[in-house]
């Protein structure tokens, strides 16, 4: 999967990698010519001249490897973040296109740590890969071949056996650690979205004076985190010990050869140099293999998490043959339409109704029976799971989902705002608005005149989710964000539910202003706010039991009747309590 990023800058990456080798070659080329240093400046050599031409290139070749080495990171550092940029930005744009069912059953906190991890473990994957691994093993490679050709068999055995015990007992023991280390991340993640599911609902902690108990479960959440941190750490000391013991061994059975050679006249003291800044050369990258491979090792896992929300299956996609929405006025048609959430708890049943172009249509109920599923279906947020939605005869299934929405305005009942600015939030609506048009929506939503009061006016920072702006506040704001989006259809799911009766009144004016023209769909609990809806559906249950206008529905005196009667007491009583007038003296 890393690969096609990767090889868009193949250019650099093979300038790279030769950089890697002439690195390299340079650097196991220092011990040879700090041999040939050492035997030219033997007494009986040394009386002759001094080798500033071999001292010379020793300094040279010293400092060509670090030279290489370090003009491939600079060149390699640009596809690598490139890469890195490209995946986190695809997970991103998936992660958006999947459906609302799966973000409802993920907790954000931990799926934003699994995107946080699997980013770096990109980093630390081509790092390592390409500036540890692939230079140990070409070091490894030009070792084995200088101490066949200068000396015998015996110290190239020594070496491959002692890296081949050193591998075997690293990958060993590194695998054993992956299982604790797997767990911790998990634990990890959990303490993560437990702070962050607590945090984003602070007032509820409020409400019920519950931070002890929320510290309790963060801090549960974290002793299990420190136990299996713990255990990690502690085997890691095994794999350091374990690894040392290898090297050791193998250093001290070289030198005892190189030493016997020595003694024996078959090998100079610039052979003894030589094998022992060989051997320095190697073991020093190979004394990080095990932290090397272990951190490979968590980035593939870590990769593998982030990769996995890549892999999730699309719910909601475009068909091939999708079209754009055609362009004009909208009618919109529920034709039969049975949906589920589950297998086994259906919320619509056989659902038909029309929005006719330009009408504007209420669907009223008591909580829970799919009036805010029917906006949901609309947006195709989900598909229906049986009948059909069409739009001027267009199936929904067969049209662009991006055309669909763009055509689609919503003011919803639970208005969540970004962490940002106020004229953010609004501009939203249509990003390529002019701050005069942000202002004119503002206006028109009646929510000008207390973004003006404020100190720091339409720059001013609403808090996370909108905290700082009341309920009211924040339900003008999305107003003003669908004035300001001007689309052609129109949803307003229970869009002045958060208001009081006087601010309901005057927004309830401008919604039916900005909604002439254009088709609307209006999902209403209070019931005076629809009733000059064209039509009215009632819906109890997932079904439609009525339909009409209000006065029609009225006259039937069915359940729309009922819930119109049971509300006009409700504002009665509250009209009378706003006025200060005891509940014993109201009029009945």
């Amino acid at each position: 999967m890393l690969l096609p990023y990767l090889w868009e800058y193949k250019w650099r990456v093979t300038l790279a990698l030769t950089l890697l080798v002439a690195a390299k070659l340079a650097n196991v080329g220092v011990p040879l010519v700090l041999r040939e240093v050492v035997d030219s400046l033997e007494p009986t050599r040394a009386m002759v001249a001094v080798p500033f031409a071999l001292l010379g290139a020793y300094g040279l070749l010293r400092m060509s490897a670090t030279l290489f080495a370090e003009l491939r990171d600079m060149l390699f550092v640009r596809v690598a973040q490139r890469a890195i940029r490209r995946i986190a930005l695809n997970v991103f744009r998936h992660l958006h296109s999947l459906s609302l069912r799966f973000h409802l059953e993920r907790q954000t906190g931990g799926m934003s740590r699994d995107i946080e991890r699997g980013t770096n473990g990109i980093s630390t994957l081509l790092s390592y890969l390409i500036f540890s691994i692939l230079p140990v093993i070409l070091e490894f490679v030009l070792v084995a071949l200088v101490l066949l050709a200068k000396f015998d068999w015996r110290f190239v055995a020594v070496t491959v056996v002692a890296i081949t015990l050193y591998i075997l007992f690293t990958v060993t023991v590194t695998e054993w650690r992956m299982g604790i280390r797997r767990r911790a991340n998990e634990l990890d993640s959990r303490a993560n979205a437990r702070a962050i599911d607590s945090l984003l609902n602070y007032e509820t902690v409020k409400y019920f004076n519950n931070e002890e108990y929320e510290a309790r479960r963060y801090n549960d959440s974290l002793t299990e985190y420190e136990s299996a941190a713990v255990t990690s750490e502690a085997s890691l000391g095994i794999l350091n010990i374990g690894q040392s013991a290898v090297i050791a061994a193998a250093v001290t059975v070289l030198m005892v050869l190189a030493a016997e050679g020595v003694v024996a006249k078959t090998l100079t003291l610039g052979d003894l140099v030589l094998i022992n800044a060989l051997l320095i050369q190697l073991y020093i990258p190979l004394n990080l293999l095990g932290s090397v491979y272990r951190n490979i090792k968590q980035s593939l896992i870590d990769m593998d998490r982030m990769f996995m929300l890549l892999g999730e299956n699309r719910e909601i996609q475009d068909r091939p043959d999708a079209v754009p929405l055609p362009e004009g006025a909208a009618t919109i048609r529920f034709e039969h339409v049975d949906f589920s959430y589950e297998a086994k708890r259906q919320i619509l049943f056989d659902v038909s109704l029309e929005v006719p172009a330009g009408s504007k249509v209420a669907v009223v109920g008591p909580s829970g029976s799919g009036k805010s599923t029917l906006a949901r279906l609309l947006y195709r947020f989900y598909d229906v799971t049986a009948g059909r939605i069409a739009i001027n005869g267009l199936d929904l299934k067969q049209v662009q989902q991006a055309s669909l929405r763009s055509a689609i305005g919503i003011v919803p009942q639970d208005t969540v705002l970004f962490n940002d600015t106020i004229h953010y939030n609004i501009h939203y609506g249509r990003p390529e608005a002019s701050r005069e048009e942000v202002l004119e929506a503002a206006r028109a939503a009646h929510i000008h005149n207390f973004i003006a009061s404020l100190p720091e006016g339409y720059e001013a920072r609403v808090g996370e989710r909108g905290l700082k702006l009341s309920g009211g506040e924040k339900q003008r704001v999305a107003i003003a964000r669908a004035i300001l989006k001007n689309p052609r259809i129109l949803i307003f799911d229970e869009a002045t539910s958060a208001l009081d009766s006087k601010s309901e009144k005057a927004i309830q004016a401008e919604l039916d202003r900005i909604a002439r023209g254009h088709t609307t769909l209006a999902i209403a609990h209070r019931l005076s706010t629809i009733m000059d809806a064209d039509q009215i559906i009632v819906l109890d249950r997932g079904r439609i039991v009525e339909r009409g206008t209000h006065g029609e529905l009225l006259a039937r005196g069915g359940a729309y009747a009922q819930m119109w009667a049971l509300q006009q007491e409700e504002d009665a009583e509250r009209e009378t309590r706003e006025d200060g007038v005891p509940m014993a003296a109201a009029p009945t």
